[in-house]
């Protein structure tokens, strides 16, 4: 599935990740959502690998990544700790300043990255999301219909957890099929990666904690930043899926250049919330469009 590509496991900032890497030329970051890991890329990695270095860690938590103990502020996942776990990652590996395209929970991580750290974001493409903060301070009947599962996941623990492992599997079904219902498009070896992932151990637990985190200490941080006046200095390409809830509730272009200072791109895309697995050549010519084949 990642032809060319090595698997490592190499030192965030307090975690220790797993990742795979592969290609030649700018470094270029790729983050996955949930409930998945990074293999989620495996349809469009090897082809930006043709151009650029790519580097497909599992954030903290999730896959196969380091599972650090939970805190009772919930700082342990909070996006600025994943995002940090991103920037010694890249460090690490020798990159200073880089491109990212990013899902989902990745997308959230990718978004506290360019904020705390805008000296090393060259550029950023989100998938299918708005800023945290825009759904929670407009959330409305539609909201807590379709992202019930933010209100589920964030309760205290061990509620949401013992539920979910009751039937894990079962569990990942229902959270992937929001749209289409159709999930023919998670390859058999991807998603037995996503499965094999959350029966380890503290794996749910850890996802749980990135919506807990989402709710409280995630908020504390986007209200300081706006309050600060910090707004995503890079340029933003936002895509989204046609047959998902974000452009139906939202006009994704509006909301991000409240929060963006650079230019602000995007479109939809024809898919559901999958838009990598389920639209991977649509993704790619749009990436194609938007990323520095020179890394500026």
């Amino acid at each position: 599935m990642f032809k060319g590509f090595v698997e490592e496991r190499r030192a965030g900032d307090g975690a220790e990740l797993r990742l795979r890497r592969g290609g030649e030329g700018p470094p270029l970051l790729l983050l996955h959502g949930n409930p998945q890991t990074h293999v989620m890329w495996h349809k469009v990695a090897p082809v930006l690998a043709q151009r650029f270095t790519v580097v497909c860690p599992d954030l903290r938590g999730y896959g196969f990544s380091a599972k650090p103990p939970v805190s009772a502020d919930h700082a342990t996942y909070s996006k600025r700790a994943m995002a940090a776990d991103m920037l010694a990652l890249m460090r690490g590996l020798g990159f200073a300043r880089f491109q990212v395209v990013s899902h989902d929970r990745g997308a959230r991580v990718a978004h506290r990255l360019a904020l705390d750290a805008p000296q090393a974001v060259a550029r950023l493409c989100t998938m299918d999301i708005v800023p945290t903060l825009h759904h929670f301070e407009s959330a409305d009947m539609d909201f807590a219909m379709g992202y019930y599962h933010w209100f589920f996941l964030a309760q205290p623990h061990p509620k949401p957890e013992r539920m979910i492992l009751r039937d894990v599997e079962d569990w990942f079904d229902i959270q992937t099929s929001r749209e289409p219902k159709d999930r023919g498009f998670f390859h058999p070896e991807a998603r037995a990666d996503y499965l094999a992932a959350l029966h380890l151990a503290g794996t749910v637990e850890a996802i749980c904690e990135d919506y807990r985190a989402a709710a409280t200490i995630d908020l504390a941080h986007d209200r300081a930043s706006r309050a600060a006046g910090q707004r995503i200095a890079c340029p933003l390409l936002a895509l989204w899926g046609a047959k998902g809830k974000v452009g139906a509730w939202y006009q994704p272009l509006e909301v991000w250049r409240r929060y963006v200072a650079g230019p602000v791109a995007g479109a939809a895309v024809n898919s559901g919330h999958y838009l990598p697995e389920e639209a991977p050549e649509e993704v790619l010519a749009a990436l194609d469009g938007f990323l520095d084949p020179t890394g500026g």
